[in-house]
């Protein structure tokens, strides 16, 4: 059995997000798992067991969220911005002398994924992305703007299960409702306005990479039924000669929980026809 290994937070010249590593006997291969808005590294437990067995492992939560929640004032630059947040994990990569990696994201997660490769390539070996956010359609900006335009006035988690409940709105995405929505109640009023505000910019920064390809390669897994962002990816990967994409039927958003098995079977796939 690989032995496991949990890394302390370590103070720094700037905070690290808290983090733990499970190291592999003999694998040299780094697998690191990036969780959406509103998450925690929990969200990947059916993943963990599988990924062990195969390679080294990171799991890490996001400034404000999850054991990462009480680091928020300690960091040097508390403006979110899509590149400050990307370094954060870059920030952890090194921390644990990390030279690159796979990455597995999900939701929002992969919109950080794809920020690392734009920034600093040399530690994105390959992406999988699963429930990848590749640009709001109308239905998800009238979101967004009802969202900014109450996001003082009411408590956070009522529009987090608003949002929840219309991008999973399913029975059988019920336990991936539930599980976010008990993940996001970590955060603070505070916390969700300023990742609120983050997603503001989630359509110019994802035209540009649009327009963009990049060498590296990019598995996306999305669910038949995530109705709000699968058409996007579609048009994403028949744009970009390096991206595949597999879909997985009677699955929504958050395709990783609701069917663990074929979100494993073909992420730990592709990973491996990398590292051939």
């Amino acid at each position: 059995m690989p032995n496991e290994v949990n890394r302390p937070l370590t103070v720094m010249s700037k905070e690290i997000l808290f983090h733990t590593t499970f190291a592999h006997e003999t694998s040299k291969t780094w697998v690191v798992f990036v969780h959406g808005a509103g998450g925690s590294s929990a969200i990947w437990f059916r993943q963990l067991k599988a990924y062990k067995k195969e390679y080294n492992v990171l799991l890490l939560d996001l400034r404000g969220h999850g054991k990462s929640n009480n680091l928020v004032q300690n960091f040097v630059d508390n403006n979110y911005s899509f590149n400050n947040v990307s370094k954060d994990i870059i920030d952890v990569l090194d921390h644990n002398n990390i030279s690159s990696a796979h990455f597995v994201g999900i939701s929002l997660g992969t919109i950080l994924i794809r920020n690392i490769a734009e920034i600093a390539p040399q530690y994105v070996s390959s992406m999988v992305l699963g429930g990848a956010v590749t640009r709001f359609n109308t239905r998800s900006n009238t979101l967004v703007y009802l969202g900014n335009t109450f996001k003082h006035f009411l408590p956070y988690m009522w529009l987090y299960r608003l949002f929840a409940f219309i991008m999973m709105p399913k029975k059988r995405h019920k336990e991936s409702r539930l599980l976010f929505v008990r993940e996001a109640k970590r955060l603070c009023q505070k916390e969700f306005i300023k990742w609120f505000k983050l997603a503001m910019d989630v359509n110019p920064l994802m035209q540009y990479f649009k327009e963009k390809d990049i060498d590296i390669p990019i598995l996306y897994i999305m669910g038949k039924e995530d109705h709000m962002f699968l058409g996007p990816v579609k048009e994403m990967v028949k744009r970009h000669k390096n991206s595949v994409l597999q879909t997985i039927h009677h699955c929504g958003h958050v395709c990783n929980v609701e069917r663990p098995d074929l979100f494993n079977q073909h992420s730990l796939a592709f990973i491996a026809q990398q590292n051939r």
